[in-house]
């Protein structure tokens, strides 16, 4: 019995190799039972027709899958339509989010923020899906201010959603700071922290930079001196890793998501050192 709930998040695969690829890391995750994965969307909808086909090949291993929406660049009809192919497939669960637009696409759609699609979900299909929506411990890139950034938040979970998945993150305290935050506001959700594998310096960065996430001086310094010593790399990330999620679960987190890039190695080893992987 795992001492903790995980769930896992996949991308899309573009090509065969890809699909063969996320094949095979599914099969090495699900056997540390996810309470359920997910598969994203890309911007504007660019990924639709791979999120559907990966969620419903995932559903039919009879994993728990939840697909990504995003409602940017979207109209409320083809939401609807989605949304209704969704349910047609038995899939339950969805994780709603504001999303990017992708570039050179000037329309926003007719929804502009995840709170709004949150509503419209709830308003279309009442109570058939359960709603996941992003939380950002460090706050979202593009927010006026923290005070700001919670309000929306607040706004968006009190507008139906029934859990939270964070933004990653490196400092625990900013998401302990963050869930005080939110439980003033009046969220009473489970908020689960979002978990990102260290095994790339280049990429962690990028990632980072892209949807603000701090990686402490420390830790990008450390990373930086180990160059291209990828053995390096992957056990020094494995150990900050593994580090912050049982201070998590020291604090009796509900849960940890980890952003697994559809690789396997990473996130099974820090739930081994966890006690998390019981096959």
């Amino acid at each position: 019995m795992n001492p903790i709930e995980l769930s896992f998040e996949f991308f899309p695969p573009k090509t065969q190799e890809g699909i063969e690829k996320l094949r095979v890391t599914r099969a090495q995750l699900a056997r540390l039972n996810p309470k359920f994965v997910s598969v994203t969307f890309g911007a504007g909808g660019s990924t639709q027709q791979g999120t559907l086909d990966t969620v419903v090949e995932m559903a039919r291993e009879g994993l728990l899958a939840a697909p990504h929406l995003s409602c940017i660049g979207s109209s409320k009809d083809s939401l609807r339509a989605i949304l209704n192919e969704y349910r047609t497939q038995g899939i339950r669960h969805i994780v709603a989010l504001r999303g990017d637009l992708p570039s050179g696409m000037g329309e926003v759609g007719e929804l502009r923020y995840a709170s709004e699609l949150v509503s419209f979900i709830r308003t279309e299909f009442g109570d058939w899906f359960w709603i996941e929506v992003a939380g950002y411990p460090e706050y979202h890139p593009q927010a006026r201010s923290p005070s700001d950034d919670m309000a929306n938040f607040a706004r968006k979970v009190k507008a139906g959603a029934n859990s939270v998945i964070t933004q990653y993150f490196f400092n625990a305290d900013a998401y302990f700071r963050f869930v005080d935050d939110a439980r003033k506001l009046g969220v009473d959700v489970p908020i689960v922290p979002g978990i990102m594998p260290i095994t790339n310096f280049s990429q962690l960065m990028r990632f980072s930079e892209m949807c603000g996430a701090e990686v402490p001086r420390w830790v990008a310094r450390r990373l930086e001196g180990f160059g291209d010593d990828r053995d390096a790399i992957r056990a020094f990330g494995l150990d900050v890793v593994t580090g912050l999620c049982q201070r998590l679960i020291d604090a009796g987190v509900p849960g940890l998501h980890f952003y697994t890039l559809n690789g396997a190695a990473a996130t099974r080893a820090i739930c081994e050192r966890l006690g998390a992987a019981t096959a």
